[in-house]
């Protein structure tokens, strides 16, 4: 299961954009999770968009309200569950979401106020439909790779 919140100021993205962003970041962060693009997981995502009013964010300890035009301020909060999280693969994550970001607001680059928080919760700590959920047997379900339901089982010690 994975959630990927984008905290934006009131207004920033549209009903355009949040469209694509949905289908997007989804893919930035299953591909590297599962190993492959695979449809069928894309039912344990969700995307939250979250917006705040100019005077309920901050940068540089200013006010946006007050901080002007250029201040394109965002913090997208990736939360997953616990698996093969090596710091390469956590920092493909990151930069996929930002090129997603970027892409969706038609940049040619992510504005540097711009923040990715990327958060793994312990194997055990999730849950849903009544009870407590593991990643393990999802790895039978032919979503992820081999090599990567292998790497997620050594990763947890499984």
């Amino acid at each position: 299961m994975t959630i990927i919140t984008v905290n934006s100021p009131e207004g920033r993205l549209g009903l355009e954009q949040r469209r694509e962003l949905a289908e997007t970041l989804t893919d930035a962060v299953l591909v590297p999770e599962v190993g492959q693009f695979a449809a069928p997981a894309r039912a344990g995502f969700q995307v939250h968009f979250v917006e705040r009013a100019a005077d309920m964010m901050a940068i540089g300890g200013r006010l946006l309200v007050d901080a002007g035009p250029d201040a394109d301020v965002m913090v997208i909060d990736v939360v997953v569950m616990d698996g093969d999280w090596r710091q390469e693969v956590r920092a493909a994550v990151i930069e996929r979401v930002l090129a997603a970001m970027a892409d969706a607001c038609g940049l040619a680059e992510p504005s540097p106020a711009w923040w990715v928080n990327f958060r793994v919760i312990d194997e055990g700590s999730w849950g849903s439909r009544g009870g407590v959920l593991s990643v393990l047997p999802l790895l039978d379900t032919g979503v992820f790779t081999e090599e990567k339901a292998e790497a997620v089982r050594a990763a947890l010690g499984a």
